[in-house]
């Protein structure tokens, strides 16, 4: 664990915000180059994504809050301490989607053709965010005895050997970025496959994995990440139907 990645003249710079920031800086230049291949203004996909961007970490952050209520609720000035994370990325994504629909309009961009681009943006951050992740201790695997176990520690500093999840998000979300680049413009005549496709991927691997974590949170017999991830699921999947259609 390492949640202050360095010392700053005297500042800490902590880990996990350090990796989402590069990751969504990587990931806007990675987007714009998709832009630019896809024959799409590059000023106003930006401009979109530097206002989805805000909303994205507030749904991130607002789920983060509703899975642990009962910490918020006796400290609640905690809401606003985001130095060693403190999201659940899932819950941006729903907010982003509607948001988009009206900002989209006014932007003059098409829809599918947006949000195909900011695929690349998204998967980038993935990345850097699982490694801040790892770095941070959350999002840890629950201990077990399988032979890939890796000695990990979780976000109280507690070591053992666990399964390695925020590698393997990390690699599922890399693993996508490489076949959403060699996809991209072999299909760029059929806008919204590319996102559709990789959401339902993504969360068809986060609904796999999740089991595997140590820290879940459930309503009922349902863990809130899984149902998160059905309903992307059903939504990439209709989504599919209509576009093919």
């Amino acid at each position: 664990m390492r949640r202050v990645l360095f010392i700053w003249r005297g500042i800490p710079v902590w880990s996990y915000p350090a990796c989402l920031y590069i990751g969504v800086n990587v990931g806007i230049v990675a987007e714009n180059r998709a832009a630019h291949l896809a024959s799409t203004n590059p000023w106003a996909v930006y401009v979109a994504t530097m206002i989805l961007l805000p909303l994205a970490i507030a749904g991130s952050r607002l789920l983060f809050a509703a899975m642990h209520w009962r910490y918020f609720a006796r400290r609640p000035e905690a809401f606003w301490q985001r130095r060693s994370g403190g999201m659940s990325m899932l819950g941006g994504v729903p907010l982003m989607l509607g948001a988009s629909v009206p900002l989209l309009k006014w932007l003059a961009l098409p829809f599918w053709v947006f949000w195909d681009v900011a695929t690349f943006c998204i998967l980038t951050a993935m990345v850097f965010t699982r490694l801040g992740c790892l770095l941070n201790g959350c999002c840890a695997g629950r201990p077990c005895d399988s032979a890939w176990a890796v000695n990990l520690p979780n976000r109280r500093g507690v070591s053992a050997k666990r399964y390695p999840t925020q590698i393997l998000e990390g690699l599922v979300a890399l693993s996508l970025l490489v076949i959403a680049g060699a996809l991209y413009q072999p299909i760029a005549d059929k806008p919204g496959v590319l996102f559709l496709t990789v959401t339902a991927s993504y969360a068809s691997a986060r609904l796999a994995l999740e089991p595997l974590r140590e820290d879940r949170t459930r309503v009922g017999p349902f863990d809130i990440q899984q149902l998160i991830s059905a309903g992307l699921m059903a939504f990439a999947f209709v989504g599919l139907i209509l576009v093919g259609g």
